[in-house]
């Protein structure tokens, strides 16, 4: 894995096409990082959850961190498994954080609170993108305040402003955002 990895960073070899949706893990590559399809949700839930508990209630308030962690549950992930493309981010062997496909969408990003801002976050999603843009000529995000920042930086573009009632009155807003195909960035 390591020789295919170099190779791969030299610009020797293309990252893996990963349509593969019979269980068996494929990988693809970006700059160190790895790729493969997830298929135990546990593991995904538990990316999220501990992810959620250390970065979100510094931006939102309890309802809506609870709401967060109900919506990303493992009975949850499970259920959307058969029609989303759930992927584990991995550097040297180790996970770093989880992103998700379903149809247009990038769904289920985070990168572990001791991996993030090294650009972890770009590179998943420059996997991602990548795959999307092979049928879809844009890329729609539903974009957590944490989030928000990095997806400016590449491009998207602030479609709609969507606020959910959480059960005890908290808010949980949200930007619905969109990059189309074609679409240059700047990496900040």
């Amino acid at each position: 894995m390591k020789i295919i990895r170099m190779l791969f960073q030299e610009g020797l070899i293309m990252p893996k096409d990963c349509t593969n949706k019979s269980g068996e893990n494929q990988v693809m590559f970006e700059a160190g990082i790895e790729l493969k399809l997830a298929d135990c949700q546990e593991q995904v839930a538990a990316i999220v959850k501990e992810t959620i508990e250390k970065i979100y209630p510094h931006y939102y308030p309890p309802g809506a961190v609870q709401f967060f962690l109900d919506l990303h549950s493992a009975a949850r992930i499970e259920e959307v498994m058969s029609y989303e493309e759930i992927y584990l981010a991995m550097v040297q062997g180790n996970i770093i954080g989880t992103g998700s496909i379903r149809k247009n969408e990038i769904c289920r990003l985070f990168i572990l609170p001791e991996h993030q801002g090294k650009g972890y976050g770009s590179r998943l999603m420059d996997l991602l993108e990548t795959r999307i843009l092979k049928n879809y000529s844009e890329v729609h995000v539903d974009a957590s305040f944490p989030a928000e920042s990095m997806y400016l930086k590449r491009g998207y573009q602030i479609i709609s402003y969507e606020k959910i009632e959480t059960e005890n009155g908290d808010f949980l807003c949200y930007h619905t955002m969109e990059k189309r195909e074609g679409k240059k960035y700047q990496r900040v």
